[in-house]
């Protein structure tokens, strides 16, 4: 389940900066970063998802 959690994450970060691109490109400075600052928090937890997923497959 974890591995398709970050891979979720993952196509929620490349929509997130395409949206980002778009909103700086009409003029919403602010709205653009808020974005990228959303899809940086989704790199984050996808960091702690694969270090769970490693914490887990030692257990085995």
């Amino acid at each position: 389940m974890i591995e398709h959690w970050i891979e979720h994450n993952e196509s929620h970060i490349q929509s997130f900066r395409e949206w980002a691109q778009k909103a700086k490109k009409d003029g919403f400075l602010e709205a653009s970063e808020d974005i990228l600052e959303a899809a940086t928090k989704i790199e984050e937890a996808s960091e702690y998802l694969n270090k769970a997923k490693e914490g887990l497959f030692h257990l085995r």
